[in-house]
């Protein structure tokens, strides 16, 4: 039986600083995780107090000064539900400009190779709609670009004047994607695709293409190329001069784009707002995503990150 020693005052100095130093720590630990969880409040107050100011912004009427004028409104870039050429970018500008009584007519400026043709057919309906309900014309002019989905918008208004040198049609539907499995047998990669569905897979990269899918594919493609061809025959009607090439997806500049029917004239937005609708002064209709809602957008995302940091550094029960 062995008898062990009291500890010394040197012994007993270490283990009070070291209980010192756990307290300390603890206690910084707490303080750091109520920062923490003030801070994500006061950020979530922030941003419900910013999203309810975007949404007065949103609503509050356009800057007519009740003086007759032209309306524009801009699409520009790719038509996406994710862009500021989306539907209801286009179409939040359009009404606001058809419902101001000082407006005559809405032009839609557009530069755009085309997009979405959900979001393209969405526009084209709501036009056709709209020009009914205000019982005022819509124009397009065509800066650039107007192709695939941004001439299917087109199609539907009342007029497209283009440049000699824009590029305008492209009347067509494609599907583009990249296969692996060359590359994946090479490295020795096996593709372990598990489906419920015998046609769930169709199109996987990953895997051989089909020809039964390949099929399946193109015919879903011919459907929405069919809604395409229906949509600029209505909406050009006679005006459209078609040959074996029309709804080809082949491109043109604006001189033959007059000649083939697929745009009315030659003419720019001043041009069609002094010579067309007769009022000269144009007022700009389009909704653009402002500073604010840019920065509450980034600022979320920051404080949703700086959340997950926070969740992942406080203490554990394993």
């Amino acid at each position: 039986m062995s008898l062990e020693s009291p500890p010394t005052d040197a012994a007993r100095s270490q283990h009070e600083q070291l209980a010192l130093q756990l307290a300390r720590e603890f206690l910084e630990e707490k303080r750091h995780e109520r920062r923490w969880r003030m801070g994500l409040r006061l950020a979530w107050l922030l941003l419900v107090a910013v999203g309810g100011w975007l949404a007065w912004v949103q609503h509050l009427p356009g800057s007519s000064t009740g003086a007759p004028h032209t309306a524009l409104v801009e699409v520009r870039g790719a038509i996406d539900a994710d862009t500021e050429a989306s539907a209801e970018f286009i179409l939040s500008g359009l009404k606001n400009a058809l419902a101001d009584p000082g407006s005559r007519a809405v032009v839609l400026r557009i530069n755009s190779p085309g997009g979405s043709p959900v979001q393209a057919g969405i526009v084209y309906d709501e036009i056709r709609r709209l020009r009914a309900l205000h019982d005022k014309p819509v124009y397009a002019v065509v800066d650039d670009l107007c192709t695939s989905a941004a001439y299917y918008i087109a199609s539907a208004t009342d007029g497209i004047y283009v440049n000699r040198a824009s590029l305008v049609g492209s009347i067509g539907v494609l599907m583009d994607d990249f296969g692996f499995t060359g590359l994946m047998e090479k490295l020795g990669v096996e593709r372990r695709l598990l489906t419920a569905g015998a046609h769930k897979g169709m199109l996987d990269p990953y895997s051989p293409l089909k020809d039964s899918e390949r099929k399946r594919a193109i015919a879903m493609l011919d459907g929405i190329h069919a809604q395409f061809i229906a949509a600029v025959r209505e909406g050009r009607g006679e005006r459209l001069k078609e040959n074996d090439e029309t709804f080809s997806g082949m491109v043109w500049n604006g001189d033959r784009a007059v000649e083939l029917g697929l745009a009315d004239a030659l003419g720019s937005l001043d041009h069609v707002a002094r010579e067309v609708v007769g009022a000269e002064e144009v007022i700009d209709y389009t909704p653009h995503e402002n500073v604010a809602e840019r920065l509450a957008k980034r600022f979320g995302a920051a404080v949703g990150e700086g959340a997950v940091r926070a969740l992942h550094s406080l203490p554990k029960i394993r």
